[in-house]
């Protein structure tokens, strides 16, 4: 049996609050990065979705919190091979500004088995997807979130 080659088409959350980065750790069932990595929030975007729909719902399913705002940063694609599928994904990569509440995973056996605010000084200390790893080099945080600061912009619309 051969090799199977997918696409896909991500969008993922940056999200940081007081020099923390809300991060999701993969399951077993994650399709494309390996399981027990730390990722971003976010996921595939289903056929007809919306990218900013699917990064609200994919947020809401892994974390619990809802999207405030959202602004896209970034996009990038990555070659990964997991349990026999050569995996292309473009991946979307959106500053966000998540609600007040505690995070969560609401999903129940999804791609997310964990979520914690990651202090951003300590994440040379855990394994990283390329995804979040390439998210944390990619955007000047710090910046980036006082630019953020009063923009706002409703998802859903």
């Amino acid at each position: 049996m051969g090799i199977r080659v997918k696409s896909r088409t991500s969008a993922y959350a940056i999200a940081v609050r007081d020099g923390r980065i809300l991060l999701t750790r993969l399951s077993e069932v994650s399709p494309v990065f390996g399981p027990g990595q730390w990722h971003l929030p976010g996921g595939g975007i289903d056929p007809g979705e919306q990218p900013v729909e699917a990064l609200a719902r994919e947020l809401r399913e892994e974390t619990g919190l809802e999207t405030m705002a959202c602004r896209l940063v970034e996009a990038r694609s990555y070659q990964v091979s997991r349990q026999g599928i050569d995996w292309h994904v473009t991946a979307l990569f959106y500053l966000v500004e998540v609600g007040e509440t505690r995070p969560a995973v609401t999903e129940i056996e999804g791609s997310a088995d964990a979520v914690a605010w990651m202090p951003l000084d300590e994440l040379a200390e855990v394994s990283l997807s390329p995804a979040a790893r390439d998210a944390v080099m990619m955007v000047d945080l710090p910046e980036q979130v006082r630019s953020f600061a009063g923009w706002r912009r409703q998802t859903g619309s």
